[in-house]
C-alpha cells in the first residue's frame, strides 16, 4: 500500500487517492461473489492475526487523546480492544455470507413487446469522511467491497494511527489476497481538514461522499459538496427519544432507559426522555434517581437549551439526558418531530392504541415500541455494517445505509423475446 507524503498539497493528495481508487474501480465492479467473500473473510482473519499491531496503534491514538483532555465518551468512540476487534471480525464473516440482490429485476413485460428492467450498478468511487471512530474504516471498507465499489477514506488526526494500521494490516492485504486491487479502498494519510474539503470537490473522481461526524463539520462539508456537484450521504445529527406513556410499566421504562444509555458517545443513545404529563410526579423522581445511579444527570424544566440538544456531541456534558412532559403519544411524537433530528424515537406502553398513535405520528427514520433506539444501527437492525445513518427527508436510502444502498438505479428496456434480465432457469 502506497502513501503520500504529509508535506504534499491537500489537493494533490486527494487527487492522487481518487485516481488510484478510480483505476481500481472497474476491477472491483466486475468482482465475482467468491472474490468479495474471500476479501471479507480475509479482513476478519487479519483483524485477529494483526490485533496486536492494530491495538498498539490505537493505544497511541487513545493516549494522545487523553493527554489532550478529550472527554471519556469521545475516548470510548476511539478505543479498540480485542473484544471490539473480535466483534468486528464476526460481523465481517456474517457479511461474507449475506446474499447480494440480483443486479437485474424485471419490472414489467410491456404490452408493446418490450421488457422493463431495473438494474443496480455500482457508483464507482465513493468517498467517506469520518472523525475519531477507527472501526468505521472496516465498516465502510466492507460495505464498499460488498457493493462492488472503490473508495477513498479520510479521517482526522485523532484516529489516523488506528486507521492506518487497519488499512495496512487488514483491508489492503485482504483485498490483495482475494485477487482484488488493494487500491480499491484508499486512505488519505494526511490529517489536515483541507483534505476533507478537497474530498468533496472531486465530482469526476469521487461523485458520492459519505459524511459522518459532528453536525457543524458535516453540514459545512455538505455545503461545500453541493457547491461542487458532489452528492453526499450525511450523518450529522442524532439523539434518540424515549416517551413514557400513561400505560407504561415503570419497570419496563427503567429497563428501556438503561439499555438506551450503555454508550454515551453514540448518536442513537437516549437523548430526550418524554413523560406523559399526568404521570410526571409519579415517574420522574424514579427516573432521575435511575440516571444518577448510572452516573448521569437529568436536565429538567425549565431548560436553558433546546429540547433536542444532542448531548453526545457536547464535550464534557455527554452524561446528560433531557426530561420534558408530553400530552399523550401523538404530542410526544410531534415534539420528537419538531425538536430533534428525526433519528429515532420509541414509546414505552402496554396500550396498543397509544403505540399506534405514536408510530403513526412520528416521522423520523426509526420508530420503535418497547424497544431501545440503540437498535437503529446497521448490524443490530439490518445484520450488516452501516456506512452511516441518513435522516434526510428525501427519497433514497434512509436510516442505516448498507451495501444494498450503495448503487445507482438504471432502467433498461429490451425486447421481451431476449433472456436479458430474466433469472436463470425461468
Amino acid at each position: 500500500m502506497t502513501t503520500t507524503p504529509v508535506a504534499a498539497d491537500p489537493e494533490a493528495i486527494v487527487t492522487d487517492c481518487g485516481r488510484r481508487a478510480a483505476a481500481a474501480a472497474p476491477r472491483m465492479a466486475a468482482a465475482h461473489d467468491h472474490e468479495v467473500a474471500a476479501a471479507l473473510r480475509g479482513m476478519a482473519r487479519l483483524l485477529t492475526e494483526a490485533a496486536d499491531t492494530v491495538i498498539t496503534a490505537n493505544l497511541a491514538d487513545v493516549e494522545a487523546a487523553e493527554r489532550a483532555g478529550t472527554t471519556p465518551a469521545l475516548v470510548d468512540r476511539l478505543r479498540l480492544d480485542r473484544p471490539r476487534l473480535d466483534a468486528m471480525a464476526e460481523t465481517l464473516r456474517e457479511l461474507a455470507d449475506v446474499p447480494v440482490p440480483p443486479a437485474d429485476t424485471v419490472l414489467e413485460e410491456r404490452p408493446d413487446g418490450l421488457r422493463l428492467i431495473e438494474r443496480r450498478r455500482p457508483v464507482g468511487v465513493i468517498g467517506a469522511n469520518f472523525e475519531a471512530r477507527p472501526n468505521v474504516v472496516v465498516d465502510v471498507a466492507s460495505q464498499l467491497v460488498k457493493s462492488r465499489n472503490a473508495g477513498v477514506l479520510r479521517t482526522g488526526g485523532a484516529a489516523l494511527a488506528s486507521a492506518t494500521a487497519l488499512m495496512e494490516a487488514v483491508v489492503a492485504p485482504a483485498l490483495a489476497g482475494a485477487g482484488l486491487d488493494p487500491d480499491a479502498v484508499v486512505l488519505v494519510t494526511d490529517p489536515r481538514r483541507e483534505c476533507a474539503v478537497e474530498l468533496v470537490r472531486r465530482p469526476d473522481l469521487v461523485p458520492l461522499v459519505i459524511l459522518r461526524g459532528s453536525g457543524d463539520t458535516t453540514r459545512s462539508l455538505g455545503l461545500e459538496a453541493a457547491q461542487h456537484g458532489v452528492r453526499t450521504l450525511a450523518h450529522a445529527d442524532g439523539g434518540g427519544v424515549l416517551y413514557v406513556d400513561r400505560a407504561a410499566p415503570v419497570e419496563l421504562a427503567h429497563t428501556m432507559v438503561t439499555s438506551s444509555l450503555d454508550r454515551l458517545g453514540v448518536c442513537n443513545r437516549l437523548n430526550l426522555l418524554l413523560v406523559e404529563r399526568h404521570r410526571w410526579d409519579e415517574v420522574v423522581p424514579g427516573l432521575v434517581a435511575l440516571l444518577e445511579e448510572n452516573g448521569l444527570r437529568a436536565s429538567l424544566p425549565p431548560h436553558d437549551h433546546p429540547l433536542g440538544h444532542e448531548w453526545a456531541l457536547d464535550d464534557g456534558r455527554e452524561a446528560t439526558v433531557t426530561l420534558a412532559p408530553a400530552d399523550g403519544p401523538a404530542d410526544a411524537a410531534t415534539i420528537a418531530n419538531r425538536e430533534t433530528s428525526g433519528l429515532a424515537a420509541t414509546i414505552v406502553t402496554a396500550d396498543e392504541a397509544a403505540a399506534r398513535d405514536f408510530l403513526d405520528t412520528y416521522a423520523g427514520t426509526g420508530a420503535f415500541w418497547n424497544a431501545t433506539t440503540r437498535l437503529l444501527d446497521g448490524v443490530k437492525l439490518r445484520r450488516v455494517p452501516e456506512t452511516g445513518i441518513n435522516v434526510d427527508h428525501v427519497p433514497g436510502p434512509r436510516g442505516p445505509v448498507v451495501f444494498t444502498d450503495l448503487c445507482l438505479r438504471q432502467f433498461v428496456v429490451v425486447p421481451a423475446s431476449t433472456a436479458i434480465g430474466v433469472p436463470d432457469g425461468m
